[in-house]
C-alpha cells in the first residue's frame, strides 16, 4: 500500500485549535460570541510557544503576545470587530478569561490566561 504525499497547504490540514467543551456547555460562558470563543481557542494554543521561549512574568504566570493585527487577519474583520471581540475575554470589560497588560512604548500588550476553565 502506498500513500500520496502532502502538497502545498495540504501540509496544513491537520493543524487544529483546541475548543474547550466548557465554553460551549458552560451556562456562565453564553453570553460570549462564537467568535471570542474561537479567538481564546487560538490564545490557549500559543500558550505552549510562549512557555518554550520563556514568556513568564515574576509571578510565574505564562503569558502570549496577540496583536489586534493578528486578530484583524485570523478573523477577516475591521479593527472594531477584533477590539469588541477581544474585550469579550478580557477582565475589564466581560468574563475574564485573559488580562491584558499595557507594556506602553509602541509594544503589543501582554495577555495573561487569567483563568483555568
Amino acid at each position: 500500500m502506498t500513500f500520496d504525499y502532502f502538497y502545498n497547504r495540504q501540509s496544513e490540514m491537520y493543524n487544529f485549535i483546541r475548543l474547550p467543551m466548557v465554553l460551549m456547555k458552560d451556562e456562565i460562558f453564553e453570553g460570549i460570541s462564537i467568535e471570542a470563543k474561537v479567538l481564546y481557542s487560538y490564545m490557549l494554543n500559543r500558550m505552549g510557544l510562549s512557555y518554550k521561549n520563556g514568556w513568564i512574568d515574576e509571578d510565574g504566570k505564562v503569558f502570549i503576545y496577540y496583536t489586534m493585527d493578528s486578530i484583524k487577519e485570523q478573523f477577516n474583520c475591521a479593527n472594531d470587530k477584533a477590539l469588541k471581540i477581544m474585550n469579550e475575554l478580557d477582565t475589564k470589560s466581560e468574563i475574564g478569561l485573559i488580562e491584558k497588560k499595557r507594556q506602553g512604548l509602541g509594544k503589543p500588550n501582554k495577555k495573561d490566561m487569567t483563568r483555568e476553565i
